[in-house]
């Protein structure tokens, strides 16, 4: 029996005279993200129908559950639009797919060509019992509250049934949110902001501050995992790294800054740097993982304080989020493995005991004024390493070096016949 992938499309379908953009935009992340499988795609308006071997087909399910915008999707089979083929397609679907005896079914058929003889109505009725007579097991028809619905869609040349519904990942296609630089950090919380920006169409460059040799290369190795988990969801299946080289200002702050407000004024430095390149990338904004209240840094009092310094829009799609919920996100997308890992980076080495919890921007201000920040700020922006990550990426820090900047560079010189994989700045 020959089978297609039915491909539906979720929120862009609310859009108006600009909907065109979006549908073209994730017709060609699709053609893309399939490109290493022999498909053919049917375009129509609110479907994609895709012809493929059977053999990819579980590629091609993990696959389609990592592009925004696809509502949802099912492996259709295909039928002639007639009574007799439609009996026998669904006969067979049941056979297939629905082999838990004496569970509740219905059948629901969907009439899109208006010159086929029935109406959608008649069409149920009429065919619902020989396909369930036809079956190798007895089910239950219910219509109101059904475990199953065996699906016919009725078009001009054929007709699709299907059983099953795949969840895709909804949102909107990657890339027609505009560009924004995500504030990556080793955790749980920022990776998981990062897939849900992206999954509102937000095209994600990444920014991390690593302090190695202050903290562990391992550290910075986490954040390249986890870009690489992020960049599955990207059109190019690549994403951008910016390593910040953050060692002499985070000495600095541990140096001069008041215990209580270390976490305060750091994150203060962070968002400047993040800012000063965001605009210097063309980036309209910062995406973070702050949820209020889960640290001392994430109380209100402390997000004006900090974000005080950035006039850029700050989105913080986690921000109302339970713990348990974020994890189990982290979980979905691969992440939360990497996440855990023991090393730590430069916002939780070094914590203060007893960070301030209500912190008073005045003085913030007044321990910044103990070091020059502004020409720190200058010369690190100078030396941010830029890195183009994908998920086949071999690359591992500690092999090259004891920092990240000494690492990339001896990986630069090493892959100097490929330079491709990585750039430098």
């Amino acid at each position: 029996m020959k089978k297609k992938i039915l491909v539906r499309f979720g929120d862009l379908m609310l859009k108006g005279k600009n909907i065109g953009f979006f549908i073209k935009r994730l017709h060609a992340h699709v053609r893309l993200k399939l490109s290493p499988y022999d498909v053919s795609c049917e375009f129509r308006h609110d479907r994609i129908f895709i012809d493929y071997q059977e053999k990819d087909e579980a590629l091609i399910i993990r696959d389609l559950k990592e592009i925004q915008g696809i509502h949802s999707f099912s492996i259709v089979y295909v039928s002639n639009p007639n009574l007799e083929s439609m009996i026998a397609c669904g006969t067979y679907v049941l056979d297939q797919e629905a082999t838990t005896p004496m569970i509740r079914i219905k059948i629901e058929s969907k009439r899109v060509d208006k010159t086929f003889p029935y109406t959608s109505q008649d069409l149920s009725k009429t065919i619902s019992g020989p396909i369930l007579a036809g079956a190798k097991l007895k089910y239950v028809v219910d219509v109101h509250h059904p475990d199953e619905v065996l699906n016919i869609e009725v078009r001009k040349d054929h007709a699709y049934l299907y059983l099953k519904q795949i969840k895709g990942a909804g949102g909107y296609p990657y890339g027609t949110g505009g560009k924004a630089l995500l504030m990556l950090s080793g955790g749980i919380d920022s990776p998981v902001a990062g897939y849900l920006a992206m999954k509102q169409g937000i095209d994600l460059e990444l920014i991390h501050f690593e302090s190695t040799p202050l903290t562990p290369i391992e550290s910075a190795q986490k954040v390249v995992e986890l870009a690489k988990v992020l960049s599955k969801y990207t059109l190019s299946g690549q994403i951008r790294l910016h390593m910040v080289p953050f060692k002499d200002i985070h000495e600095a702050i541990l140096s001069n800054v008041f215990d209580p407000y270390i976490i305060t004024v750091m994150r203060r430095m962070m968002y400047r740097i993040s800012e000063k390149f965001a605009r210097k990338t063309k980036n309209l904004a910062l995406v973070n993982g702050d949820s209020i209240g889960q640290v001392a840094s994430q109380t209100l009092q402390s997000l004006g304080v900090v974000e005080a310094v950035t006039k850029l829009p700050i989105i913080r799609p986690l921000v109302t989020m339970d713990k348990t919920d974020i994890i189990q996100l982290s979980q979905s997308i691969d992440a939360f493995k990497i996440s855990i890992q023991p090393f730590n980076d430069c916002c939780s080495v070094y914590l203060p005991k007893s960070p301030v919890t209500k912190p008073m921007e005045v003085y913030a201000k007044k321990y910044e004024q103990s070091f020059d920040y502004e020409k720190m700020i200058e010369e690190t922006v100078k030396n941010i390493k830029t890195m183009e990550v994908n998920s086949k990426m071999n690359l591992e820090l500690s092999h090259y070096g004891f920092s990240v900047s000494e690492a990339i560079e001896s990986y630069v010189k090493e892959r100097s016949d490929d330079i491709d994989h990585i750039e430098t700045k």
